[in-house]
């Protein structure tokens, strides 16, 4: 079996710990930088970006959409060549492409990843959605410590934009769902339009799409 990946962490918060905790656990070695968190887990604790990334053959950039082209910039001189550098961070298709580039300049093998699903309960099991030159690398490299990767085809941008689309279904739904409650609770009804819903949801399949698609256009 081929030993576990050498990796960096670049955020140490809800999902880079709980990153952090499962490459420990499968016998990783982990270089951690966050300048807000001190670990208290058994990781290698960096000085900075270009101290965490050096040497290693994955970086796993999980601090924020704001922060991840400064941590690009700040890192690339401290790694090696064709390291893999994972953006992980939830942005715009744009800014994934500029990361892309950033890294392409350095020498740097870039992956844009979506994670998704939430990550606290599932830490390294959670599903992730990869593009850009490195994507089937970064696949090689977390699919046998158990992440479920799907390869995107496309360039940096391709998986943060199917995540982004995706969202804009899910966040819609939720926000639907939570107003029509607050309007059922109103009513002395909650109750009953919340189980309405979870029928709904639970017999939900393609014919449901079709259906609301149809219907909504026909009727709006």
């Amino acid at each position: 079996m081929q030993p576990p990946p050498y990796i960096a962490l670049l955020g140490y918060g809800e999902a880079g710990s709980a990153f952090g905790r499962d490459l420990l656990a499968l016998g990783a070695r982990v270089r951690v930088h966050d300048p807000r968190v001190r670990p208290r887990d058994a990781v290698e604790v960096a000085a900075d970006e270009a101290d965490a990334v050096r040497g290693v053959d994955l970086v796993l950039s999980v601090n924020s959409a704001s922060a991840a082209l400064g941590a690009l910039e700040a890192g690339a001189p401290g790694a090696r060549e064709g390291a893999v550098w994972a953006d992980m961070n939830t942005a715009s298709p744009q800014a994934k492409t500029v990361l892309g580039e950033t890294a392409a300049r350095a020498g740097l093998s870039f992956a844009d990843v979506a994670i998704m699903a939430p990550v606290p309960g599932r830490g390294l099991g959670v599903p992730m959605l990869v593009s850009g030159p490195a994507a089937e690398r970064f696949a090689a490299l977390l699919r046998p410590l158990g992440t479920p990767v799907t390869l995107q085809p496309g360039g940096a941008g391709a998986a943060a934009r199917r995540k982004l689309l995706r969202s804009v279904f899910f966040k819609g739904m939720a926000a639907a769902v939570v107003e029509a409650l607050d309007a059922a609770r109103a009513a002395g009804c909650e109750e009953w339009l919340r189980e309405n819903i979870a029928a709904e949801l639970a017999g939900a399949g393609a014919g449901t799409v079709d259906r609301l698609v149809t219907g909504t256009r026909r009727h709006a």
